[in-house]
């Protein structure tokens, strides 16, 4: 069993800056990739950000130059910090982890920008 727990949601006003951490926990042989997602309300669920275990990062168009991907291998744990935040960033994000075929995704936090 694996577990997926984000933090460091909040509310920020446009121009800051929040830090979301993510760590996998439980019965882990390896983790290949990790990502970030988010899904505001009446949107799809979006890829943010991801990032693989040779530390090969992507991101979307509308957060590069704006939110950095990182991870930390030896802790399962994968860091978005996001500056210059956006009102149209707000979203519940959520963390998801890739080891071969299985997918785990963690239960999300809230972030608001306010204008």
């Amino acid at each position: 069993q694996v577990q997926v727990a984000e933090s460091g949601g909040g509310l920020v006003q446009a121009g800051g800056s929040l830090r979301l951490s993510c760590a996998a926990s439980g019965s882990i042989f390896r983790i290949d990739a990790m990502g970030w997602y988010r899904q505001a309300p009446g949107k799809q669920r979006e890829l943010v950000a991801g990032i693989t275990s040779g530390g090969t990062t992507n991101y979307a168009d509308s957060v590069k130059g704006r939110f950095t991907i990182s991870r930390d291998n030896a802790k399962n744990t994968v860091y978005l910090q996001m500056n210059s935040l956006k009102p149209e960033d707000t979203a519940v994000y959520y963390c998801n982890a890739r080891s071969g075929i299985y997918t785990w995704w963690g239960q999300g936090t809230q972030v608001t920008v306010s204008s």
